[in-house]
């Protein structure tokens, strides 16, 4: 009987949200606000339709959020052709490290001298807190891989790097927590957790990425079957393999499956000779094109393209389209759980905490990136408000949950987590579309900003 209410509350959802988003395009909310509010509807402080223990299904809801920050950090991957080397990149990897850092740091400060909770519970809800998100932040992030503009290229590198990138701390937090002294672990968690996991993670998914990518797009050229191939199977196939491979070396899951994405953009890059235009903007499959003749597989007249061009085309075009799907579903199941269960777990700390982080942690720290050429005052601005949290810090919790986090500090953990994500989602879900709109007004008039930068 759950599993028929929690599958019926899951399509009631979908089909409210199919048949009002015509309506909720033209209002300052996000999807995820409106799935907020439905969970609330429907849990323990509304209706009563639907209840959920959090410390009795951690377990699988560990998993359900780790494949949904899979998908999304692959497919976030996938929309950035930039070279790695490029400019755009570098305000991505001030945002992903330093940034990430003060973050956990005036988190962990504000934690232990103003609530008091011990070093290690205080680490570790600043880790579980410091990664934006690149589910529920899709919003601020680039459109397309056409799209540089610098406030959404950084803010989707950072959401791709710093959901990896924050794992270190997590452990650290746990590990604080424990009774063996720090110089028993200190030098094994800079050396596994630190360098080792991270650069693993990294550069196994790049390579693996760019390398499937050349010999897909190879032998469906010497094959002729660039519209047949199932191109969901190889997204699949790429994120589990990406995954478990760096699983195995030791290294960070979550960083493989984004530089796996990037690693397979790359592989278009070069093997369309770096054309201006990504190759799914210059190819149109119809719908069913695996089912249907080569020439009546793609719209328009493709006999000006490579065949390189029409295979990256085809083969993009089907990911990006099977990715965006995949997201929309998980998010609005899992956000509409935080509603379902966030009265229970509501903690009013979460307002000083939250309010701490989102208006003056990250802005300041924002505000220290070097170099004016990086980002103009108004784009720091931005970058330094959309901080959003949501289903990455969902996922750390739950994995905290399994590893070891103690029964007597797990409340404390649980309820300050889901608060400030839900306040994350409220706050920036209610103020994105307007501050976009603006600053998308105010930056119309300058096309170099979606241009591919020198």
């Amino acid at each position: 009987m759950t599993f028929i209410v929690w599958f019926a509350m899951l399509g009631a959802v979908l089909l409210l949200l199919a048949l009002s988003s015509s309506y909720l395009r033209w209002m300052p909310v996000t999807t995820s606000v409106v799935c907020l509010g439905l969970g609330l509807t429907l849990g323990s402080a509304g209706l009563g339709f639907l209840q959920l223990d959090i410390t009795r299904s951690s377990g699988w809801l560990e998993h359900l959020t780790e494949v949904a920050v899979l998908f999304s950090l692959f497919f976030s991957g996938l929309k950035l052709r930039q070279s790695l080397l490029s400019r755009r990149w570098w305000t991505a990897y001030f945002l992903a490290g330093p940034v990430m850092l003060i973050c956990i740091g005036g988190v962990t400060l504000l934690l232990h001298y103003g609530f008091d909770l011990d070093w290690g519970v205080a680490v570790l809800i600043g880790a579980i807190l410091a990664p934006t998100d690149p589910v529920l932040a899709t919003l601020v992030q680039v459109v397309n891989a056409q799209d540089y503009d610098p406030v959404r290229f950084s803010l989707s590198g950072e959401a791709g790097l710093n959901d990896g990138v924050a794992f270190p701390f997590v452990i650290l937090g746990l590990l604080l927590m424990q009774d063996a002294a720090p110089t028993e672990w200190i030098s094994g968690w800079l050396i596994k957790d630190m360098l080792w996991a991270i650069s693993a993670g990294l550069l196994s998914g790049y390579w693996m990425g760019r390398g499937l990518g050349h010999l897909t797009l190879y032998l469906r050229i010497q094959n002729e079957d660039s519209t047949v191939s199932p191109n969901d199977y190889l997204a699949l196939a790429l994120i589990a393999l990406a995954y478990v491979v760096a699983e195995m070396i030791q290294g960070y899951g979550f960083l493989a499956v984004f530089a796996a994405g990037l690693g397979l953009r790359q592989a278009e890059v070069h093997t369309t000779m770096n054309a201006s235009e990504p190759a799914e903007h210059l190819v149109q499959p119809v719908v069913g094109h695996q089912h249907v003749t080569p020439e009546h597989a793609v719209k328009g007249d493709v006999d000006r393209l490579e065949d390189t061009q029409v295979a990256a085309g085809i083969m993009l075009g089907d990911m990006l389209a099977f990715g965006s799907l995949i997201e929309r579903a998980l998010e609005v199941f899992l956000v509409t759980l935080l509603g379902v269960v966030l009265v229970d777990h509501w903690d009013m700390r979460a307002l000083l905490v939250g309010g701490a982080l989102f208006m003056v942690i990250r802005p300041l720290a924002v505000m220290c990136i070097p170099g004016k050429r990086l980002a103009t005052f108004c784009q720091r601005g931005l970058l330094g408000w959309f901080g959003i949290r949501g289903i990455g810090s969902f996922y750390y919790l739950f994995f905290a949950l399994n590893h070891g986090l103690a029964a007597n500090v797990a409340p404390h953990v649980i309820n300050l987590v889901l608060s400030v994500v839900a306040l994350s989602i409220v706050i920036h879900g209610l103020t994105a579309q307007p501050i976009l709109a603006r600053y998308e007004a105010a930056h119309r008039s300058a096309p170099s900003s979606r241009t591919m930068p020198s």
